[in-house]
């Protein structure tokens, strides 16, 4: 059934394509740019947004899971998906069927590939991995003294190909830290190539780097030096929002340096909006909301909206947060509720029922962005987003 209930998120596919279009012109010709769509694309809509990225040019994409990608494989049958979180037990045979590509770094994950091809009779080379070389963020991947054992079993005759070497960076605005990642990351990259192992790219790199004028530029280099080519694994930036310090500039100011922040004017794709359902009128003293949090300290006009904490307005948000209506700004009143929340509208005037209430995106020429609401919640853009949940019909607008 089609929901009816006035609470949704629009997804602009012109946003969204321009942001493409921003990082691949960042990324350069010479390297491949991975749209990452994990996490319902980070709560924009996997089918959706994939679907915009494939016409618009991509060809690489990463999700989390097997799960994840089947779902994605529906919508973009010739498309390459990387199963980003590597597989588990079970999930061989479909990543397998399923022409999903793995990361890889555990022999189990070797072990488990190697026998769905096994018992589908496949040849030498018919299944790509990518293998994942831990280089400080002590999450996945393969520590270097690991990396000749895993590669020894990708030999010619093995039905597993080396495609890809790849690492992550933990903190991309960090140049000397991500400088010390680099170098284990090309030690490991021409101890291998001693052994002659045959791979595509050398992946490195996400939407921090793209926006930055950092070290990560000498892979492209090294990936070229090697017979391979760089990837670059791009995701919030893809959604309009960049992942480096809101005061980036500024430190690097502070150092005495100028700042490497290129300015590539994203665009956030999201809008996420709901409808005034009633209007009540409270006298002075009177409170609102579970735990009587409010009180009004003024004759108060009151609207209802028909959202709430189970659609991912978080609970903090009560009594710090606001949204949009008729282009101002109306305070949250009270504790958000499971599927309800309650904001001041007496300073606005003529707000009726069925008004439209934004509360990421803009009205009127005012604006609320995912990390205005990140700085209420301490907490990043990345959160808020996937939080939205699924309940809320995500809409493709122009």
């Amino acid at each position: 059934m089609t929901s009816t209930r006035p609470t949704w998120a629009e997804i602009s596919r012109t946003r969204l394509i321009h942001n493409h279009d921003v990082l691949r012109r960042l990324a350069g010709s010479e390297t491949e740019l991975l749209a990452v769509v994990k996490a319902n694309a980070y709560g924009h809509g996997l089918a959706e947004c994939a679907r915009v990225l494939e016409r618009n040019g991509a060809r690489w994409f990463g999700v989390t899971s097997v799960e994840e990608g089947v779902a994605l494989r529906r919508v973009c049958p010739e498309a390459r998906i990387l199963i980003m979180s590597g597989i588990w037990a079970g999930e061989a045979e479909t990543a397998v069927e399923q022409n999903l590509t793995a990361v890889v770094w555990e022999p189990q994950h070797l072990d488990w590939l190697e026998e769905a091809a096994r018992r589908r009779r496949l040849g030498a080379g018919t299944i790509p991995v990518h293998l994942e070389i831990d280089t400080g963020m002590s999450r996945q991947g393969a520590a270097a003294r690991e990396v000749t054992a895993l590669t020894e079993r990708m030999r010619p005759g093995s039905p597993l190909r080396l495609e890809a070497v790849m690492t992550h960076f933990h903190s991309p605005d960090d140049g000397q830290g991500t400088r010390g990642q680099i170098g284990q990351f090309v030690a490991a990259l021409v101890a291998m190539e001693v052994r002659k192992p045959r791979w595509d790219f050398v992946s490195a790199g996400s939407s921090a780097n793209l926006l930055l004028h950092d070290d990560t530029t000498a892979l492209s280099g090294v990936a070229k030096q090697l017979g391979a080519r760089r990837m670059v694994r791009a995701g919030i930036a893809l959604y309009g929002y960049s992942p480096l310090p809101t005061n980036a500039d500024a430190a690097w100011g502070a150092m005495g340096e100028p700042s490497p922040v290129k300015e590539p004017g994203l665009r956030p794709v999201l809008a996420w909006k709901t409808k005034v359902t009633s209007l009540r009128e409270i006298g002075t003293g009177t409170s609102a909301g579970y735990g009587a949090t409010f009180t009004a300290h003024r004759p108060t006009q009151l609207a209802l909206l028909p959202v709430g904490y189970a659609d991912g307005l978080n609970r903090m948000l009560g009594n710090r947060g606001w949204v949009l209506i008729r282009g101002q700004r109306a305070p949250v009143a009270g504790r958000i509720s499971m599927d309800q929340t309650v904001v001041d509208v007496t300073d606005i005037a003529g707000v009726a029922a069925g008004d439209e209430a934004v509360l990421i995106g803009e009205q009127s020429g005012e604006k609320i962005t995912a990390d205005d609401m990140a700085d209420l919640r301490k907490t990043i853009a990345y959160e808020v987003l996937c939080d939205i949940a699924v309940r809320v019909p995500r809409v493709m607008v122009e």
